[in-house]
């Protein structure tokens, strides 16, 4: 026979003392999370502002060691644009990463959508043979590839044989499109062929508008790698001073101020800023499409 109680029970307060130390436990929680993050922000922002104070200080100063200019010297960017060929530099390397990353996107998009959508004999061979050029050392085709582009066209010195290639796609763009495309229902698709749209125009009109991220993605990845790709230049391109470009011209220019490090600090800033505003500004599109890619195998 159970009981009734007339009364409620009542539950005892808390112990002052336990509040007090979950309390405690907190602030130390949030002081230990972000110590932590303003000891890694610094870790990485600390280098750029050394490299930027250096850039402004004049030369005697730069050879100190002092942290802070006692003047600021900005006339040294104006030194390093005034060299020669500097500007020429930057020409061929907005060609280079522009174009380059263009002719990837458009040659990467289409094939990743036919592996990520269509069914045909094959297709998990392909993409085998996708993820196999990924793991495919570069450095195992220089030579032959140099070979073709140098003797049998005759394109060194210029930088054509790294821009050409692109235009046919590429092995990790095309898996990272694929891995987003994933993501994209299928329902989506089958609408816009229910309404008469074909392959290329669901593609055009239906695919890209939602795969905007991952497109954007590709684009930072294949864009910061050309920005700042060293070998390739320095194989097709070191013969002729005329096509290089800002990464290869920044070692040059070094050598020639080997001395003058608020000089080459100049010059590196001017080489990174534009890196750095790319991804300042697109980074909201780069970290979601990296993000989604990982959704669905």
């Amino acid at each position: 026979m159970t009981q009734v109680l007339d009364h409620p029970v009542e539950l005892a307060p808390p112990v002052p003392g336990t509040l007090r130390a979950a309390r405690r436990r907190a602030l130390l929680e949030w002081i230990a999370v972000h110590a932590l993050g303003v000891a890694a922000a610094l870790f990485f922002t600390l280098p750029f502002v050394f490299v930027l104070l250096t850039s402004l200080m004049s030369d005697s100063q730069a050879l100190g060691r002092d942290l802070v200019p006692h003047t600021w010297e900005w006339g040294n960017y104006r030194k390093v644009f005034d060299t020669p060929g500097f500007l020429t530099w930057w020409r061929n390397t907005l060609v280079y990463a522009g174009l380059g990353t263009l002719l990837t996107v458009v040659s990467s998009v289409p094939v990743a959508y036919a592996l990520a959508k269509f069914r045909f004999r094959g297709r998990n061979l392909s993409l085998m043979l996708v993820i196999s050029m990924m793991m495919l050392p570069p450095q195992v085709v220089v030579i032959p590839m140099y070979l073709f582009w140098a003797k049998q066209l005759d394109l060194s010195g210029t930088l054509w044989p790294l821009i050409v290639p692109m235009a046919f796609g590429d092995a990790f763009s095309v898996f990272l499109l694929r891995q987003f495309l994933m993501t994209i229902p299928d329902e989506y698709l089958d609408a816009a062929k229910v309404d008469g749209c074909g392959d290329l125009r669901t593609l055009l009109r239906v695919v890209l508008p939602m795969a905007r991220p991952g497109i954007a993605a590709v684009a930072l990845f294949q864009f910061f790698y050309a920005w700042n790709d060293y070998f390739g230049p320095q194989i097709y391109a070191s013969e002729n001073p005329g096509a290089w470009t800002l990464s290869y011209g920044l070692e040059s220019f070094k050598g020639a101020h080997h001395t003058d490090w608020n000089l080459t600090m100049a010059a590196t800033v001017l080489v990174m800023a534009p890196v750095i505003l790319v991804f300042f500004f697109a980074q909201k599109a780069f970290v979601e499409g990296v993000t989604l890619t990982g959704v669905k195998g």
